[in-house]
């Protein structure tokens, strides 16, 4: 074992637990997908995907255990259920795998910006390097199959503009310029995941049998519906094209494949990635009205994100990430 003089720094340690914890839950959702998936195209995709996710868990391992760091219990085979009925047909899977490296890949490229240490950043760079491959797997076969929904085509330039006046942020009513290219992006992609959110809500909703996480996934629902109509309704304004997804539909079981903790966890790591990139889509917008909005919205989410911290704080399922000493505790011993 190689001896190093270098002590793991915070934000090393806090990236490490946070991958290992999500990365134990991707374990569970995607053993869950393949016992079911009979799609021959999509399993491979599905088979590296939980490949790559197993050796993060060991690669992790090996260093807390290195630096003599407890592992988080994170999620175990006793989170999911393997012989309840599928919940979702095989599109689904393929979905997910495109969804959760999509947003997989912000938070790798923003944990590999803050760590130094040599394996360490060997470990974020390469992780970063396979979920950008998984998500081109994915996109490509979803464009093969037909499911992958493009974004909106604008015009190329002519010639380079410079921004002339004021009212490009600030418009006078009913006179809004049109959205420009990095703004479409952001609204596309705020609606293809909320599209996504629904469907797991869906299907969620007719395994979760506790009212408490029920109303909890019910209001999920209500908000990305929110999101999706103000979106759509302001593509159609501007005279493109709102965003309708390929249906993938949910199946019929009642039986619930994933444990409540599992299901919550779930939750509260994509209010995360929202809040993140929403912050994002809030920092590159150039009209009032959308930034306004991209405020509101992001107060709305971490609203809902309370309840299912405090779901999780009240059953004891939250994990506390590693944390500073208590200087005034510790002068009071």
């Amino acid at each position: 074992m190689v001896k190093r003089n270098v002590r793991l720094s915070s934000p090393e340690i806090g990236g490490l637990w946070g991958v290992y914890i999500q990365e134990t839950m991707s374990i569970c959702l995607l053993k869950y997908f393949l016992h079911h998936l009979q799609d021959n195209e999509i399993k491979p995709i599905l088979q590296k995907s939980l490949h790559i996710s197993q050796t993060h868990v060991k690669q992790i391992k090996a260093i807390f255990l290195e630096e003599n760091i407890p592992l988080p219990d994170g999620f175990t085979s006793k989170d999911i259920n393997l012989s309840a009925p599928p919940l979702f047909y095989d599109l689904f899977a393929l979905s997910f795998v495109y969804s959760m490296s999509r947003m997989g890949m912000v938070n790798l490229g923003f944990a590999t910006s803050t760590v130094a240490r040599a394996d360490v950043l060997d470990f974020f760079t390469h992780a970063l390097k396979q979920t950008t491959e998984l998500y081109a797997e994915s996109t490509n076969l979803m464009l093969s199959k037909g499911i992958y929904d493009r974004p909106p085509m604008i015009t190329y330039p002519e010639k380079v503009e410079y921004v002339k006046k004021q009212s490009y942020i600030i418009a006078a009513i009913g006179k809004k310029r049109p959205l420009n290219a990095v703004e479409l992006t952001e609204i596309f992609f705020n609606i293809e995941r909320n599209y996504f959110a629904i469907l797991l809500c869906m299907g969620l909703l007719q395994v979760v049998k506790d009212k408490e996480i029920k109303d909890y996934i019910e209001n999920g629902i209500n908000l990305s519906e929110k999101q999706i109509n103000f979106f759509n309704d302001l593509l159609k304004k501007e005279e493109l094209l709102g965003t309708v997804p390929v249906s993938m539909e949910v199946t019929n079981s009642t039986v619930s494949p994933f444990s409540d903790k599992l299901i919550v966890a779930l939750f509260h790591f994509l209010n995360s990635i929202d809040v993140t990139l929403i912050g994002h889509a809030l920092s590159l917008s150039m009209r009032l009205d959308l930034a306004t909005y991209y405020s509101k919205l992001i107060g709305e989410i971490l609203t809902y994100a309370e309840k299912g911290f405090n779901i999780m704080v009240n059953r004891q399922w939250l994990e506390q990430p590693p944390q500073a000493p208590n200087r005034k505790a510790l002068k009071e011993m």
